[in-house]
């Protein structure tokens, strides 16, 4: 059982990196394509390469009900592509760092959507809560001497994003132990690619051809098969093996892998101060998934899909 959960460990640590250098991988799309066109291209690359995995799971009786599916399905694609429009918009104003640090936040922010629910919030969430907070004002807001405080445009698109993942989140979670999971995640991939397509054919008629998205084939072909294709799937295998407190952890380390991969490939640099702030925001969102306090266990797996 201890070897079955380390390779489930350093299966998630790998789905954390897919995700992380996807930041970059949706900056770089965006040299020709916009940011709906891009979204629209790989999420429907992504929801294709699902197709198979549907000779290869079954789905639990009583799973696929059609309207349910369906219901079910319009209400996470609606979310999904709320949280995934702000997050790439955001990108042509901030950096792959950023933006992973930034959308990190779901993870704290999950927890305190909660209480609108009736959920018990932990004190840890509290106090992770508190850190990113101060990590956020560390890393986003610009404050020189003698002028006043200003934020980055699209720092401000990405913390909006955030908050549709953490809502997507919840609502998958209510859905995933009522729908068959695969199916639901491709129809709400289907649903996010439909609904940015029909934004770009309205607000990216320059940028949105057939022969611009074949130049950005490999931003997509990353976007689309490795991160959502390939890293749901992983996702799925390992999180049967690993405990949701560890899952989340270790996927919350996505945000470094954007941090390395925005340094490595795209030449972006932290100054000292948002060093800082990208510091206290991963041991924020880290300490929020750790049980400080003796209490009942959760026995609900967490649901993560960002990027």
């Amino acid at each position: 059982m201890e070897t079955r959960n380390i390779r489930a460990d350093l299966t998630l640590l790998l789905v954390a990196a897919i995700w992380g250098f996807a930041f970059v991988a949706q900056r770089l799309g965006m040299d020709y394509l916009g940011p709906f066109g891009f979204n629209g291209s790989r999420f429907l690359l992504g929801a294709v390469s699902l197709l198979p995995l549907l000779l290869i799971f079954r789905p639990k009786p009583g799973s696929t009900e059609p309207r349910a599916m369906i219901r079910g399905s319009i209400t996470a694609g609606i979310f999904l592509f709320l949280g995934a429009s702000l997050q790439q918009a955001g990108l042509l104003w901030t950096s792959a760092g950023n933006a992973g640090f930034i959308t990190g936040l779901y993870i704290i922010i999950v927890p305190l959507m909660g209480l609108l629910l009736g959920h018990v919030t932990r004190l840890n969430t509290w106090l992770g809560g508190l850190f990113a907070v101060v990590g956020l004002y560390f890393l986003t807001v610009n404050q020189s001497a003698g002028e006043s405080f200003s934020i980055n445009t699209g720092d401000l698109l990405v913390l909006g994003s955030a908050f549709f993942w953490a809502a997507h989140v919840i609502v998958i979670g209510k859905l995933a132990s009522q729908l068959d999971n695969l199916r639901l995640a491709i129809i709400q991939f289907f649903i996010c690619a439909l609904l940015s397509f029909i934004v770009a054919i309205m607000f990216e008629q320059d940028t949105l051809s057939l022969a611009n998205i074949a130049l950005a084939w490999q931003p997509i072909a990353y976007a689309g098969l490795l991160s959502v294709g390939v890293a749901y799937t992983l996702q799925v295998v390992a999180q049967r093996d690993a405990p949701a407190s560890h899952a989340a952890i270790i996927m919350s380390l996505e945000a470094v892998f954007a941090a390395i991969g925005g340094w490595w490939l795209l030449a972006e640099d932290f100054s000292d101060r948002a060093l800082i702030g990208c510091s206290l925001m991963l041991a924020g969102m880290i300490l929020s998934q750790l049980n400080l306090f003796r209490g009942k266990k959760s026995s609900k797996k967490s649901v993560h899909t960002t990027s």
